[in-house]
């Protein structure tokens, strides 16, 4: 879809009058079958996660897979060498399971740093990072979102997108300043 001037559409966004209004309109538009779309606010609405529909993040799976990751790495750099390698008695310390404790500083340390580096790049992954301009930005009305805006954008590539019908939901919802958003 292109505007009359040729630039891709983004999306159409509204702005709302109040985070209660953000709140319904989300609720409507999530149960109108939209999957591809957002709100915008300058503070964290309670139980909006709800009214959007969206489930428990995958971040904490890929967290703890980096920390597994980080616990095995250790353990094989540590145990491979004493217990395989080279396993030589040094002043009478053996190489079996005694000497356990003292690999835990080791250990505990990777499965902290794995898990924190897996946590880092899948946040940056997950949220489409880095992302120089973002188009909602090409709005002039937008950069009211860190003070007193709230917003609610549904994207173009959106199944269910249809210029006509999505105007007609949010002028129902309340939306004002309904606008077409372009990508450049």
């Amino acid at each position: 879809m292109k505007t009359p001037y040729g630039h891709n559409v983004y999306a159409m966004a509204a702005e709302y009058p109040s985070a209660s209004a953000l709140y319904e309109a989300a609720k409507r538009v999530r149960d109108a079958g939209f999957k591809r779309w957002d709100v915008f606010s300058p503070f964290p609405i309670h139980g909006m996660d709800d009214a959007m529909g969206l489930g428990k993040s995958w971040l904490s799976a890929v967290v703890l897979a980096g920390g597994i990751s980080g616990l095995l790495t250790a353990m094989i750099l540590e145990w491979g060498p004493s217990w395989i390698l080279y396993p030589v008695i040094v002043h009478g310390k053996p190489f079996t399971w005694e000497v356990v404790p003292a690999f835990f500083p080791i250990m505990f340390e990777l499965t902290i740093l794995f898990s924190a580096f897996a946590a880092f790049f899948a946040n940056l992954i997950m949220n489409g990072l880095p992302r120089w301009n973002h188009p909602m930005f090409n709005w002039n009305r937008f950069s009211r979102v860190t003070n007193d805006g709230f917003f609610l954008a549904i994207e173009a590539r959106d199944p269910r997108f249809s210029e006509e019908e999505t105007q007609h939901l949010f002028e129902e919802t309340g939306g004002q300043h309904i606008t077409i958003i372009h990508e450049e």
